[in-house]
Parts: structure tokens; sequence; C-alpha cells
């Protein structure tokens, strides 16, 4: 087996416009084979430019076994879709069917498209919308008659949020196949049937854990399944297993209703619901919520509960003959019923689980989540499937976290090839404040300064806060002769090309940028990180899990997050074999705390240094190499 899936993973990789070998890749690539071979799973540490995607889907594809790949961002699902998978099948010499399967509301749903272009109630319901979303609507329309798959990802423009709402259906509304007249060209279904007979799935991971949530009746059945990026896994669970309630879903409800019921009084108080419930949930916000809850949040769970059961009578009452209102109607009974479901179990008990309020004072949601992921991940996927996991950067504490025995796991590291030693430095800004003193953002702010100038802009500046980004910013600006753009700027997408097309310009985010981003090249040659990335002290559901494990919480939460979320924004900085640059934290605890070095050892080999001297000569060099024409040097 191991000499087949070498000769395979060579001729696949002999077929890359930049053909060479990884030992690291051919090291995973054995080792993937032999774990489904002997149905033992496996923890694979991949770093950066491994190749880590060819090195489980060649092993896997060759042992003829069913594969379910999990993805935690539909970004990574969009690769394996549009480059990866069509590459293995022209170059493999092995066949194979693969399908991508994504939740049901990224299809247009063909149904949604015959009632708005319906001639009466539907035109009734675009009316509503502004003139802008309606042209979308319209678009979007005429697309479905186009398209091969619906999936929104296919548009080569991206309509607004009401636009896509208005001729998709998510989960909770759709009443299935066999009950909708368009069942039958359906592309949720399509894409569901080609899932069923497809050798290769891929999935997002949230929609595997709403079906190891669900007792696994969502996806098609499978011997093994991958989990890239697999240290975000812990966190996605912990999403789909829980409940989560937000004034949003009784306003979403209030909407489905309002396409078949013509009742003000009634869809009124179903939206006032949601407000109720938002009302008695702000002065929780960050916290945990004792058992029972507090009278205000029982009190609105029951009365919305109530009144959706009000409209559910409605619902029944009506006797159509008419198939576009006999499907509003039945959407519109399967979200209600959905609702309630979710509403019963959060005024029921909660054994094992914690509940807490998140988001914000606008949007604030009740979340009943497990404190403990391994007990539903060891019935539904380890005791089921042979299991790899797989990421750039796995937490020390990862198998612990998620209930894998370690009598049935064996854990890899391949490292990198790239030649970190050479190519990029470490730099701690050991001389600044500590992070809490008053003093340390004025002293970071001409750290900044000073490192950006070196650089000639071509820097990611990362935060862990948005208030500390937008300070930064600011300070920032009138310092340099470079452009800074913020994460406020523009959506992630278009802010990450209009950084890779301006050599000499910076960027400045926050976490949602510490991971995800694929900058290669010159462009980028300095990522600073503000402060070691803790998690909140005050985020309820870690508190939570933090209580249970007592002294050892600090080591198996705080820590590995930490050591994590750097090694993954460190990430951002080589992203090819002659990429070099610098990764500067401006927090003194990465060398004096006495947990320095467990932070450290997660990172990649760079050299280390203490002296922003140092540091600006290297970044000097950096851009005068790149100034410097070809011929010269």
């Amino acid at each position: 087996m191991s000499q087949n899936v070498a000769t395979a993973l060579a001729l696949v990789t002999a077929a890359l416009p930049a053909a060479e070998e990884r030992l690291g890749q051919q090291q995973m690539a054995r080792a993937v084979a032999t774990a489904i071979e002997s149905k033992r799973h496996l923890v694979v540490q991949a770093g950066t430019g491994t190749g880590k995607t060819m090195g489980y889907l060649v092993p896997a594809i060759l042992t003829g076994q069913r594969v379910m790949v999990t993805t935690a961002t539909k970004a990574l699902q969009d690769q394996l879709a549009s480059k990866d998978l069509p590459f293995l099948a022209e170059h493999l010499g092995v066949p194979f069917d693969w399908a991508i399967l994504k939740g049901r509301s990224n299809y247009i749903c063909l149904q949604r498209v015959r009632e708005v272009q319906a001639t009466d109630n539907g035109q009734l319901e675009i009316a509503e919308l502004a003139p802008t979303v309606r042209l979308e609507v319209k678009k979007l329309s005429e697309w479905s008659g186009t398209t091969g798959s619906g999936d929104v990802a296919e548009l080569d423009w991206l309509p607004s949020d009401k636009a896509w709402q208005s001729v998709s259906v998510s989960s909770d509304e759709c009443p299935g196949a066999a009950r909708c007249p368009m069942g039958q060209p359906c592309f949720a279904e399509a894409a569901r049937q080609r899932a069923a007979n497809a050798d290769v799935i891929v999935v997002n991971t949230y929609l595997y854990g709403l079906h190891v949530a669900s007792g696994g009746v969502l996806l098609p059945e499978h011997d093994v399944v991958i989990v890239d990026e697999a240290h975000s896994l812990e966190d996605i669970m912990s999403d789909t297993v829980g409940v989560s309630i937000g004034s949003g879903r009784f306003t979403s409800l209030m909407i489905t209703l309002k396409r078949i019921l013509d009742d003000p009084a009634m869809l009124g108080s179903v939206a006032d619901s949601g407000v109720a419930l938002r009302e008695s949930l702000v002065p929780y916000v960050g916290k945990r919520l004792p058992t029972p809850f507090p009278p205000a949040i029982t009190d609105a769970l029951i009365n919305g509960r109530m009144r959706i059961d009000t409209a559910q009578a409605a619902l029944r009452a009506i006797d159509t003959d008419v198939e576009d209102a006999k499907q509003r109607k039945l959407r519109a009974q399967t979200q209600a019923t959905r609702l309630m479901d979710h509403i019963d179990t959060a005024i029921g008990t909660h054994d094992g689980y914690v509940a807490f309020v998140s988001g914000g004072a606008d949007t604030p949601r009740l979340e009943i989540a497990p404190l403990d992921v391994g007990p539903t991940l060891r019935t539904g996927v380890w005791d089921k499937h042979t299991a790899i996991l797989t990421s750039a950067t796995i937490p020390a504490s990862l198998s612990d976290r998620i209930g894998l025995p370690a009598e049935l796991v064996d854990l890899l590291d391949v490292g990198s090839p790239f030649d970190y030693e050479h190519n990029a430095m470490l730099y701690c800004a050991r001389h600044l404040p500590p992070p809490n003193s008053p003093e340390f953002a004025a002293a970071m702010h001409d750290e900044l300064v000073a490192l950006i100038t070196a650089a000639g802009g071509r820097t990611l500046a990362l935060f862990t806060s948005w208030k500390a980004m937008e300070a930064a910013a600011v300070a920032v600006r009138a310092r340099v002769p470079f452009a800074v753009m913020t994460q406020r700027d523009l959506p992630k997408t278009a802010l990450v090309k209009a950084f890779s097309e301006d050599e000499n310009s910076c960027l400045f985010a926050t976490a949602g940028f510490f991971q995800g981003v694929d900058i290669p090249g010159r462009t980028l040659s300095l990522v600073t990180i503000d402060r070691l990335p803790f998690p909140r002290p005050d985020n309820p559901l870690l508190s939570a899990r933090k209580d249970l494990l007592g002294e050892k919480a600090f080591a198996q939460i705080d820590l590995p997050r930490a050591a994590t979320l750097l090694a993954q924004a460190t990430g951002r900085l080589i992203r090819t074999a002659t990429d070099r640059g610098v990764v500067a934290v401006m927090d003194q605890r990465l060398t004096k705390a006495r947990y320095s070095w467990d932070i450290v050892r997660a990172l990649p080999p760079m050299k280390r240094t203490r002296t922003r001297s140092e540091v600006e000569v290297f970044l000097r060099e950096i851009t005068q190499a790149g100034d410097t024409p070809d011929h010269e040097r």
C-alpha cells in the first residue's frame, strides 16, 4: 500500500506547475494510508508548504473507501472543489467520483424563485424590497435557469443578504424534497444525490457537526472522515451540538409567516417576542446563566412559544389547493416547529451543558453548549469511522479536548519544507511595558512606526481587539508615508486584494485575519501581533470548562489556544519557499513568562531576536533585494 501511495503521489506532484519533492508530504501520505488500513485514528500537524491536501487526498482515494472531508472554512471547501479534486481526477490515474455538499441555504431554491415570479403574492412580496434588491432578485431568478449547481459560490458577483434570502431557504424552513413540487429539480437535493453516490464528499465542519448532533442522519454513510483545519473542531462542535436562540430567529419566522398569513396583529406578536427576548438577555451579555434562568428570560421564552403555537394553529386552519400557498404554509410550519423545539430544549434541564448569553447588546443570543464535546464525538465519530485530523497548527491538548482516546490515536508532526531559520525572524519587543500597562499603547505605536518604516510598508498588523486596531491605525497613519487600511474599510476578500496589489501598503486587522489569509511574496514582509492571543477571561463557555478543570485549566485551555492562534498568525508570513520576513510580537510575556517556551515551541523554527536594530537591518535587506533589478543581483 505504501509503495502505491508513494508512486501515485510522485505522479500527481510531477504534474504540478512548480513540481518539487516534499518529504513531509510523503511522510504524511504514508501515515494516512497506514491509519486507514489499520483503522487507527491519526492527528497530523503539517506546517505551511507541506501540501497537506494532496498528502491526505491521494492515500485516502487509493484505499477505495468512502471518504468524508470536512473543512472549517468555505474558502478551503471551494478550493477543493475548483482546484484540488479536479486536478486529482485528471492526474491520479485512479477513477473516483467526488462531490461538494453545503448547507441548504447555500443553494438557490427553485420553489422560492417560482413564488417570487408569481403574479399575485410573489409580486407583492418583492414589491416591499428596495429597487436595487428587486433587481438582484430578478438577476438571481434568471441565473437559476442557467446554473448547473445553484451554489451561490458559482456567482461572479455578491448578492445582498436580502436578495439571497428571497430566493433561498434554510434547513429550518425546508419541508423536504418529498413534500415540495420542485423537489425533483432542487439544487440542494441534487447536491445530496451526488454526494450519496460519490467516493469523496467535501462538507464544511459546521454541517458535519449538525450531522453528528442529529445522530448521523444528515450526510451519506462513510468509512473515513478527514478533518482539515482540525484546531477549530472543538469550537465548531460546541456551536452545532448546542442550541442558539436570538431575536433574529423570531424576526425570520415572522417574515416566513408573512408570506402565507395576512394577520398583522399575530405577525407583530411574533416579532415582539423577539424584542422581549432581546431585552431580557441584554443584562446578561457575556455572562453564564444560572439554572433556572432569570424570570425575565424564562417568561420571554414561554411567551414566545405560546405566540408561535398560536401562529401554528392559524397555519393549520389554512385550507388551500394552490401549490405555492401550500409550500409557504409548509415552510412556515417547519420553521415554527424547529424554533419551538429549541425553546423547549432551552427551558428544560441542562446537565452537562452551560447556558450563557453571547453577542452584543444589539444582538444577544441565548446559547446552550456542551461543557465537553468529547462524548458526542466519541459516539458519533470516533466509534464509527477512521478519523484523520490535520492542520498547520495542532494544539497540544487537542486529543484530550475532543475525546480521542490516547490508545487509539497516533500523533505525527511532519514540519514544514520552508527554510524558516534563514528566511524568517521572530522578534519579541521585550523592552515594551506589559500589555496591561497604561504606557503600553503609545510605546507599541512607536514600535510599529519604526518597524513599518524599515519594512517599507508591506505589513500585516494584527490586534486582539477592534479598539486596539483602530487606535493603532490612527496613531500610525499620521507618522508613516504608506497607506494604512483597516478591517473596517472593505469586505475581507476585497481588502486582501487591495493590500496584495499595493506593495507598500499596510493592513491592520483583528482575529479574523489570524488564519485563512494567503498573501505570498514581498507584499507581506512583516507580521506584527500586539499581544499574546489568550482567550478572554470572561468567555462564559470557556470559564465554565475551566471551572471543571481547576488548576489544569490554564495548561489545558488558555495556553494551547494562545499558542495555536499565535502560530496561525505567524503562518501568514511565509507562504512560499522564497518568502522572507519578520514576525514581531509586542508582548514581553513571549520571553519573560514562565510559559514562554510552551508558546515558542508551537511556532515555526525562526531565528529569534530581542533587538529591534537587528530586525530593521533584516527588513531593509528584504526591501533592497526586491528593489534591485534581476540582472544586478
